[in-house]
């Protein structure tokens, strides 16, 4: 789940504007080879290089293909591909949030990869992700990267405190407490983002919705108890007090890389900006370890990530030609590479090598992600954090009361999901 990338540079706005989309915009006379057009959605500084130097690997491999590669900012993506699909001009690949997936699936938007070269290696991946690739039944997208949420903290602040790293938030309370009369800084600063605080939500052994059985539980009593725990977070000696401002994810970040404060709830797509960070200059100081685990005695996190999923408007050829290029990929050699280069979880067991291990901070997370909890194939499961996000923001600065803003997003949800019960 990416949190605060940048746009991109205006020059790959500009790409995509003038770049004609997949499907028969992207064909080749009988001659030649195929061309087909990959959105990427990826950070245009940090990963998409490594990216654009596998499509010319790729090329190099496979005469018979051409790969268009576009950028395009991930704040826009999921509504440029809707509006393109649904006028047969989508680009023949994209790279899909877990959270589209599901969505585009059922818009018949994406290709069924059961059978295909694409999911070739289909028994490599791990199993949550494959199944979270899934709708009614169906795979329709290859696990790309991966990511979860971890409890992230520094190691010498823990040391000097004498406390290690917490397995239930009441622990992570005590420790806050010993962080700051040992070091002065903060032992913990939590988020209000609704995302991160699922986590809380599965500690109490429930979510915002219970899918199978179409009930919304968001307001339910495992559901307050755990939104209460997360608001008890903001309160306390050596629990930093809520930011609610717009830059809150930087001014948690910032702080934490530059030892400001002793633990944060953070993903690994912040791997590399963590070694950025005065802080980690040592990459051995970055402690990671599962979430802390509500009363239920269980911990879990959400997981997010990328799909590489094919456009089902194209055409047979340009079709062929996509799911070979995401089964290179996705491979467990172009998988290692993306590794090592973006700091970035692979989503194949052969893929994380004693190399993409020698990273703390690769290493780390691949510890926690037994806790990861798959995401339900749910299409609108995604768009609940949104009022959950709001609500969150105003409970947090205390301008409303946990009831009353956890029983305004139940009401905004059911909009969503209509044939939900409360």
């Amino acid at each position: 789940m990416r949190r605060g990338i940048a746009a991109t540079a205006l020059v790959a706005s500009l790409a995509l504007a003038a770049t004609a989309c997949g499907g028969g915009d992207s064909g080749s006379d009988s001659s030649g080879p195929v061309t087909i057009t990959w959105w990427d959605t990826s950070n245009a500084t940090n990963e998409a290089p490594t990216y654009q130097a596998l499509v010319k690997e790729f090329e190099a491999a496979n005469k018979d293909v051409k790969v268009k590669y576009v950028n395009v900012p991930f704040d826009q993506a999921q509504n440029k591909f809707d509006t393109a699909a649904g006028s047969k001009g989508a680009p023949d690949i994209l790279r899909s949030e877990v959270g589209w997936t599901p969505a585009f699936a059922k818009k018949s938007f994406f290709l069924p990869l059961d059978g295909t070269e694409a999911l070739a290696d289909q028994a490599k991946f791990q199993p949550n992700l494959i199944e979270q690739a899934k709708y009614e039944g169906k795979v329709y997208g290859v696990p790309f990267t991966t990511d979860t949420l971890a409890l992230v903290y520094n190691k010498d602040l823990f040391k000097k405190a004498g406390v290690e790293a917490p397995k239930t938030w009441d622990d992570l309370k005590k420790a806050a407490a010993k962080i700051k009369d040992k070091t002065g800084v903060d032992g913990y600063w939590g988020s209000t983002q609704a995302y991160y605080a699922q986590t809380f939500l599965y500690g109490e052994g429930t979510d915002t919705v219970d899918a199978d059985a179409k009930k919304i539980t968001v307001a339910g009593t495992e559901a307050k108890k755990g939104y209460g725990t997360w608001l008890s977070l903001f309160d306390g000696k050596g629990l930093h007090k809520a930011d609610t401002t717009a830059d809150a994810y930087a001014h948690i970040q910032e702080a934490f890389v530059s030892g400001k404060v002793a633990a944060i709830m953070q993903g690994p797509w912040e791997i590399t900006n963590f070694y950025k960070g005065s802080a980690f200059k040592d990459k051995a100081n970055l402690g990671i370890a599962t979430v802390p685990a509500g009363s239920s005695g269980k911990a879990g996190a959400p997981t997010g990530g990328h799909n590489l999923s094919v456009y089902a408007g194209s055409d047979e050829a340009h079709q062929k030609a996509a799911l070979k290029f995401v089964n290179f990929m996705t491979s467990a050699k172009a998988q290692e590479t993306i590794a090592l280069k973006n700091n970035t979880l692979p989503t194949r067991d052969d893929a994380y090598t004693a190399k993409v291990k020698a990273d703390p901070g690769i290493a780390g997370y691949q510890g926690v992600l037994a806790a990861a909890q798959p995401r339900p194939a749910l299409p609108e499961y995604s768009s609940l954090w949104g009022p959950l996000d709001t609500e969150l923001l105003k409970i947090a600065g205390g301008k409303e009361s946990l009831d009353k803003g956890l029983s305004t997003a139940e009401t905004s949800i059911a909009k969503l999901v209509p044939d939900f019960t409360k």
